[in-house]
């Protein structure tokens, strides 16, 4: 967790993400963000991260990410 923890404080530090549930639906993560979120996860924990995966329900928390990139390694 302490790894993701570290990509998301790179992406945008202005966000607490221990805390915060609606990445997505709250918008505070834009289009770019995203890909480069993908990115850096698929390379970092090295997975493979398809677009069938890429729902507000993986990516609304630190939480819901650290779930799917368990689930794909």
């Amino acid at each position: 967790m302490e790894k993701l923890l570290a990509i998301l404080n790179d992406i945008d530090d202005s966000i607490d993400y221990e805390h915060e549930t609606a990445l997505i639906d709250g918008h505070l993560l834009d289009s770019f963000a995203i890909i480069s979120l993908v990115s850096e996860l698929e390379e970092a924990f090295d997975i493979r991260i398809d677009a069938a995966e890429m729902t507000p329900e993986n990516f609304n928390s630190a939480e819901a990410l650290y779930t799917m990139i368990q689930r794909l390694s």
